[in-house]
């Protein structure tokens, strides 16, 4: 399903899995996603792209009709216009869709988009207009109130006066104020500047005691190439950061706080494989750039295939089977802690569907309740990897996979790119028996409806794990056991 990260509205997503359902309609609107603070232009639509699984190099599909053979590049190519964006800083981007001939232009995941140009009246003066707005509501409203008590003071009526103040109450561990109190000190506001001056907003949280803070790609990815981060913690302190290292498919980044604090407390990190929908759900970010803000939900689904990218022309697309929740996310709550209700991490927020592309006279999108969070257990993997190497490590099954969507599972294309072979000779795909047309429609005990969900399910694995592949060949279906391999890197 399609959401947005920063800036960009999203496709729809695919119905709960396990049970795959028909392909979203093409006039069905398209997910929204987490923004950073500017919203990122919508890019124009695209064909439907085929993808390596994950490619090596990735291919993408040039054919004008049918399915298109593999991209050469890495990661994915670039979801068509309508994908869903991330959601990460300030703003919303788009994600996953897809292009002539492809059918839906919907999809999945969330975008990216840099930040609207700065000026006078930007975002900021509307959000201070509504602030300073409510204030003198509600001071009107408390002036009139006093005058209609004075004027019958002499009616008898009487207040009371509670005995203690709701500062000097205990919060339990385990409530939401518990959680928030504890958490909130690990949790800070990224502010992303690329070297053009543009930039957002998105959140981030303390991985270890080394300074290391873990957000999404799309929050940073302004910053990568000579650009600024800093970091901003609740009580005010702020830091210089740099990138320590960034997976653009994974949409999971690592920075390092420049002389940071000896006393950081990273925030504990659950297990998402045992989330289940249903439970309790804490979201921390700084939504339209209002840090520290907390909000509730539960977990609404989970392994929601999302595809998303920043909605540009050549953006790559990322994906994730995603932990989802109706917790309140909004563009500036990307790369923040989901947490369950003992304050555990279980996700980074990074996407959200959305109905509409506006808010606060922004352009960017809002939640309506469908958030999209990469599971803990997946982000703590790529973490130390790019701590460790500063660069991501993909599973890949070695095979080129169509982005078409579909209901009717992943199928290997005929034919690659520039003469190469659409399943890697002596790859996973190939020792397992798969050939070029093979539609798999499961992944161990997953279904598998489109290209882009099998991409999601085998990204939640590490190389060298052993999955079966079911798939259909001339209308029979057959299971071969893979053992996944793997890419190092981006590129």
């Amino acid at each position: 399903m399609s959401t947005e990260n920063e800036g960009t509205a999203v496709p729809p997503a695919p119905s709960a899995p396990p049970v795959p359902v028909d392909a979203p309609a093409s006039s069905a609107q398209p997910p929204a996603a987490l923004h950073q603070s500017p919203a990122a232009p919508t890019a124009p639509p695209a064909e439907a792209p085929t993808a390596q699984l994950p490619p090596t190099p990735p291919q993408a599909s040039t054919s004008s009709q049918g399915h298109r053979p593999p991209d050469p590049s890495w990661p994915p190519p670039p979801p068509p216009a309508g994908t869903p964006s991330y959601g990460g800083g300030d703003g919303m981007g788009g994600g996953f869709g897809e292009g002539p001939g492809g059918g839906s232009g919907d999809g999945w995941g969330a975008a990216y988009q840099p930040p609207a140009p700065k000026s006078g009246r930007g975002r900021g003066g509307l959000v201070a207009g509504i602030l300073i707005a409510a204030l003198v509501a509600g001071g009107l409203g408390g002036g009139l109130g006093y005058t209609l008590a004075k004027n019958n003071d002499d009616s008898g009526s009487t207040t009371v006066s509670a005995s203690d103040s709701g500062g000097s109450l205990k919060r339990d561990a385990g409530t939401v104020a518990g959680v928030a109190q504890k958490a909130l000190p690990s949790t800070v506001t990224i502010q992303a500047e690329g070297s053009n001056g543009e930039g957002g907003t998105g959140t981030g949280f303390v991985f270890d005691k080394q300074g290391h803070i873990v957000t999404n790609n799309h929050v940073v990815a302004e910053a990568v190439d000579g650009g600024k981060l800093s970091a901003t913690f609740p009580d005010g302190k702020k830091y210089d950061a740099k990138v320590v290292g960034h997976a653009q498919g994974y949409d999971v980044a690592v920075i390092k706080l420049e002389n940071a604090p000896s006393d950081l407390n990273p925030l504990p990190l659950g297990d998402s494989d045992k989330v289940a929908v249903g439970d309790s759900t804490i979201a921390i970010g700084a939504p339209f750039g209002l840090s520290d803000t907390v909000t509730t939900g539960i977990i609404s689904a989970k392994n929601r295939p999302v595809a998303s990218s920043d909605g540009s022309a050549d953006s790559k697309a990322s994906y994730m089977s995603a932990l989802q929740t109706d917790a309140s996310i909004n563009p500036g709550n990307s790369g923040g802690p989901l947490l369950d209700a003992q304050g555990n991490v279980i996700g980074i927020n990074s996407a959200i569907q959305s109905s509409s592309n506006g808010s606060f006279g922004t352009g960017q999108a809002g939640s309506i309740g469908l958030g999209f969070a990469i599971p803990v257990n997946q982000a703590e993997f790529v973490a130390k990897q790019l701590i460790k190497t500063g660069k991501p490590v993909y599973a890949k099954i070695g095979a080129s996979v169509s982005l078409e969507e579909t209901t009717n599972g992943a199928k290997l294309t005929e034919q690659g790119v520039g003469g190469s072979e659409p399943v890697e000779p002596g790859g996973p795909a190939a020792d397992a028996g798969l050939k070029p047309g093979d539609v798999i429609t499961k992944l161990d005990d997953r279904v598998i409806d489109s290209g882009p969900t099998l991409i999601g399910e085998i990204w939640t694995h590490a190389p060298g794990d052993e999955v079966t592949i079911t798939y259909e060949r001339s209308g029979k279906q057959h299971t071969a056991e893979l053992t996944l391999g793997s890419k190092l890197g981006d590129d």
